[in-house]
């Protein structure tokens, strides 16, 4: 006997049950059964009838090889064995020994095929039995329960078939027609299953609380039945087939919502939470004080209330008439459990509220072309909140990185779009969406005073494509991909790695005929287009590559034929202004980082540096002292020598004419320079790397053997033909 938190109620009883009647028939009845009685003359080692009860003289079981038994065997090894003058009876429970898996039609059965000898008045008889019940064969598709059984169960049919009779059922009773059709139920076949298909929801289930790993989930139960009447065409033997089969869904996450009706102008916090079943009760709510039974909160002043609503489901309201005097809000955690197991599952919510005499700070942001300025106006309490930029707390070395100012009023900052507390939302081809998120924060109790979540789109340029065939590509870790590594990013040939990564971006220097890419010709230009993504070796079924988690086109446009024509025309110097060419000093500085960051870089006293072969080297040429933007400079030619004097031989080329030296197997890379909070004019700037070498002793470049050398600051043969600041 089972129950339901509902009060349903359902009784099993056995057929050999102590209480239970042996009706005589005019017919033997063998419930999922197949064959028949026939005469045995000659059957070797059979027991005396006298050790035969019920005159059931040998079992044989199928496992599928047979295995022999007396009845008190049987019977002691779990099985139900009976005969009488109109019936003969097998009982087995599931998973006995004597019971098998097989696939019927790609459906899970559990299979008992056994075969009795008896005593019969005639003589000695013999009969075939086999029992098959399915154990899958559900979907669970679009809120639908589609439950699959074979059309031919071959433990039970044996040659050709036809299907006389199929009715399906709820709890062991049969539906017509009409009540299959008002509770939208089917029943159909098609070439190798018979099906039906059950709402979920359906008014003959029932659904069920669960709260795995304390989190709200329900699951909705039916039983449904199915009765199949064959009749074999060579034999015209009738088998009926009736199963009940009990289906209850997976788990379902059924996360409480909670309307608040909090209302500042009448004093009151309130609020409703659900909706939940009938078998959830609530016991405890916990404050910040303490844990409350629902009687206890009653007693201190808050209204509890259970709502019972028409579908079946319930939900908890609260509140709170206490003025709200020195409250910026009730956090609670209400306690729950499930009938009738008892089961515990809790909920956290936070009814909030302010005073209408007391002003809160605020935050206001804007943008520009590159930066994001927020400014925050502090309220009654002055400044005494913690402030969140994006994940990180502010601290006094943020507040310098982010240029702080402030007063006993108010504060301001100003971030890169670039910075590290920024998230990157959507890139495009030409520019990117980044946010800012500043949060105030009571340093107390965490509860949220202000909030800002501020979007722009910045010009960004990813793609950059030059004449001899190269083309560059920038990618950003985006929040959407937020366990994305920049540096394990790959071009279509994974073999093509970042030039040089960090912690939120991967540069690409690549020529157009490698690393996979593609060329498409049009009318009058070629498409050459690659890929920037994080990809798996891992396979499907299908052995088709998985898709990337992270997806970035870059593409170049080159013109095919393409001719320029430029106009020249001349007026008399009186009529307009010239320029003479004039001289004057500019300082250029050449500095080596420590890394692609060209955040940090050796400073004097940290030389001579020590490098081995092939490992990066990350210079910075700057001009200093200006701040005019319509200056660029142009880094022409860069060499390296052996000896002090920079006109000295051998030398090496780095860069020639503006460009990586064409002979280098190990090619100089250009990295592309953006604003930040250190570099306020980009083309005043440019930086490069290349892999650390060394001159053997025949005065020739080794680039290819292990071993490590000194990098002396003194000695100013690295690059340019000057000092490492001087005037040009």
């Amino acid at each position: 006997m089972e129950s339901d938190p509902w009060g349903n109620t359902r009784i099993y009883s056995s057929l050999l049950g102590c209480y239970v009647d042996n009706k005589v028939s005019n017919h033997i009845t063998t419930p999922d059964a197949k064959g028949q009685a026939q005469a045995v003359k000659d059957i070797d080692a059979i027991p005396d009838a006298s050790e035969a009860a019920h005159g059931i003289l040998k079992l044989t079981f199928y496992t599928p090889e047979p295995v022999s038994m007396v009845l008190s065997e049987a019977e002691q090894a779990g099985y139900g064995a009976m005969v009488t003058s109109t019936r003969l009876v097998m009982r087995s429970l599931y998973n006995t020994a004597k019971t098998y898996s097989e696939e019927v039609g790609g459906v899970p059965m559990e299979v008992f095929r056994v075969s009795a000898y008896y005593q019969a008045p005639h003589g000695l008889n013999v009969v075939n039995l086999a029992a098959a019940c399915p154990t899958g064969g559900v979907l669970f598709i679009n809120n639908v329960i589609s439950w699959h059984v074979p059309r031919r169960v071959t433990p039970l049919l044996d040659g050709n078939f036809e299907v006389l009779e199929m009715h399906m059922g709820i709890n062991g009773k049969r539906l017509d027609g009409s009540q299959m059709a008002a509770r939208g139920y089917t029943l159909s076949t098609t070439r190798h299953h018979i099906v039906i298909e059950i709402p979920v929801g359906s008014p003959d289930g029932h659904f069920k609380s669960h709260a795995p790993d304390y989190q709200y989930h329900i699951t909705y139960s039916v039983a449904p039945m199915l009765e199949v009447l064959w009749r074999t065409t060579d034999a015209q033997d009738e088998i009926r087939y009736k199963v009940l089969f009990p289906i209850t869904t997976p788990l379902m996450p059924q996360p409480p919502h909670f309307h608040e009706n909090t209302g500042p102008e009448v004093r009151v916090f309130s609020g409703v939470l659900g909706t939940f079943l009938h078998d959830v009760v609530l016991r405890t709510i916990t404050f910040s004080t303490g844990v409350l039974t629902v009687e206890e909160s009653n007693a201190r002043g808050f209204t509890v209330q259970e709502h019972n609503h028409p579908n079946g489901t319930k939900s908890f309201s609260l509140s709170n008439p206490d003025r709200l005097v020195t409250f910026y809000g009730l956090p609670l955690i209400f306690g729950f459990i499930i009938l009738p197991e008892e089961t515990p599952f809790t909920h956290p919510v936070e009814l909030q509220a302010s005073h209408q005499d007391v002003e809160l700070p605020t935050i206001t942001g804007t943008c520009d072309q590159n930066q994001f300025y927020i400014g925050v106006k502090y309220g009654y309490r002055g400044h005494n909140f913690k402030a969140m930029v994006g994940p990180r707390v502010l601290t006094a070395e943020m507040a310098e990185e982010y240029n702080f100012q402030g007063n006993s009023t108010h504060f301001s900052l100003v971030l890169p779009y670039t910075a590290k507390d920024t998230a990157f939302e959507l890139i495009a081809s030409d520019s990117v969406r980044t946010r800012v998120d500043l949060v105030l924060l009571d340093p107390i109790n965490n509860w949220v005073l202000s909030d800002l979540y501020l979007s722009c789109t910045f010009p960004f340029t990813t793609t950059m494509c030059y004449p001899n065939g190269t083309m560059t590509a920038m990618a950003v870790k985006v929040e959407s991909v937020p366990n994305l590594s920049p540096s394990r990013l790959t071009l279509k040939d994974q073999s093509c790695k970042p030039a040089f990564s960090d912690e939120l971006s991967a540069y690409f220097s690549f020529s157009v005929d490698s690393c996979g890419t593609t060329r498409t010709f049009f009318d009058h230009y070629m498409l050459y287009e690659n890929e920037i993504g994080l990809y798996y070796n891992k396979r499907v079924a299908s052995t088709s590559p998985v898709d990337p988690e992270y997806r970035q086109t870059v593409s170049c446009y080159y013109m095919v034929n393409e001719t320029q024509t430029v106009s020249f025309s001349s007026k008399p110097r009186s009529y307009e202004p010239t320029a003479e060419i004039g001289s004057g000093q500019l300082m250029v500085q050449m500095r080596l980082a420590q890394d692609s960051s060209y955040d940090v870089f050796y400073q004097a006293e940290d030389y001579p540096v020590v490098k081995y072969l092939r490992e990066p080297l990350y210079f910075e040429m700057e001009l200093i002292e200006s701040t005019d933007p319509n200056l660029e400079l142009i880094v022409e030619k860069c060499w390296a020598t052996l000896y002090d004097d920079r006109m000295s031989l051998p030398l090496w080329d780095i860069i020639v004419d503006g460009c990586e030296n064409p002979d280098d197997r190990y090619v100089t890379i250009f990295h592309p320079v953006v604003s930040d909070a250190r570099v306020f004019v980009p083309s005043h700037i440019k930086r490069f790397s290349i892999k650390m070498f060394t001159f053997t002793k025949e005065e020739v470049v080794l680039k290819d053997e292990e071993g490590g050398v000194n990098f002396e600051r003194s000695k100013h043969r690295l690059c340019l033909p000057v000092p490492l600041i001087e005037p040009s």
